[in-house]
């Protein structure tokens, strides 16, 4: 990995030049109407250093709706409270199917491929519930904490839109509750998990709070979270299992851990140097920004900075 000194506030803006045809590309999330009426046009960029110094580009102090990249966070929550037993409950393997599917489930008996499905993520959340008693509260409050901004919150609207069109996700909810591997009463657990999908971020939040998985596993304010064992594992499943069923194209193009979410959220992780987080609402096929992959690529491209 290159360890020369770069130019981050110029270095972004010309990533955002270089992919602003890019821009408006792809189709926001529909299923989520508070999401599908999201202008298409907007592109944000930022990057935090180890020393949480941020730099930006474009819309990178927009508030989004963070959706599935809550997922990385709750991970971290749900190993720093509980340790590894959570694996008993959850695997890390690719799934090769879309994020929503129940096919894999009774194959393997309630236990979820990995914890960025969404099967796997209600197990997970499930799991922080038990051990905080407030699963989503308690994400909030870390978030602030490691982004430094108080003012996070979640986005009623985004949050009553996922409740009303929740039916898959409560499915899976319940398959996995008659094998076992649900602990607290279902709605009770798809409450707390639509919050944290709903929760707005923006680009410079987003990097912020990814810290500490660049730290090795250390806080903001230098307390330890995880272990860099730990922290070496979340960064394996976000590369192998980050970015939907397109998770082998990402590291392909990429070769950075990261965690996609419908929202046109991306946050990526440079280990040992700094955070990336980009936003843009129009997303492929396989539910990823068209202009954040190509951003976070020629980023990569331009800088030499990948885990390769």
């Amino acid at each position: 990995m290159e360890t020369r000194p770069f130019d981050y506030a110029a270095l972004l803006e010309r990533v955002a030049a270089d992919v602003a045809p890019l821009v408006g590309s792809g189709t926001p999330a529909e299923y989520i109407p508070a999401l599908a009426s999201v202008d298409p046009g907007q592109f944000g960029m930022a990057l935090a250093d180890l020393d949480g110094n941020v730099y930006g580009a474009g819309d990178w102090r927009v508030p989004f709706s963070a959706q599935s990249v809550t997922k990385v966070f709750a991970l971290a929550l749900a190993l720093a409270e509980g340790g590894d037993s959570l694996w008993e409950r959850v695997g890390r393997e690719p799934s090769g199917n879309p994020f929503n599917s129940l096919v894999q489930l009774e194959y393997e008996n309630g236990i979820p491929r990995n914890p960025f499905i969404n099967a796997g993520a209600l197990v997970v959340t499930d799991r922080l519930q038990t051990l905080t008693g407030d699963a989503s509260s308690e994400l909030l409050d870390f978030l602030r904490q490691e982004s430094g901004n108080p003012d996070i919150g979640f986005d009623a609207e985004v949050a009553a839109s996922e409740h009303e069109h929740g039916d898959r996700n409560a499915a899976v909810a319940h398959f996995m509750a008659s094998y076992g591997n649900i602990d607290n009463p279902v709605p009770a657990l798809l409450d707390h998990y639509f919050w944290q999908c709903s929760i707005e971020m923006s680009c410079a939040d987003l990097a912020l709070a990814g810290g500490f998985l660049a730290r090795h596993g250390l806080r903001a304010d230098g307390s330890r979270l995880l272990t860099r064992s730990e922290a070496k594992q979340i960064n394996a499943v976000m590369l192998t299992c980050g970015t939907y069923d397109a998770a082998g194209e990402f590291a392909y193009r990429v070769g950075l851990p990261g965690k996609s979410g419908v929202g046109g959220g991306i946050v990526a992780v440079v280990p040992g140097r700094c955070t990336l987080a980009v936003w843009s609402p129009g997303l492929d096929a396989q539910g990823n920004s068209v202009a954040g992959v190509a951003a976070l690529d020629r980023f990569t491209t331009l800088t030499g900075l990948s885990i390769f």
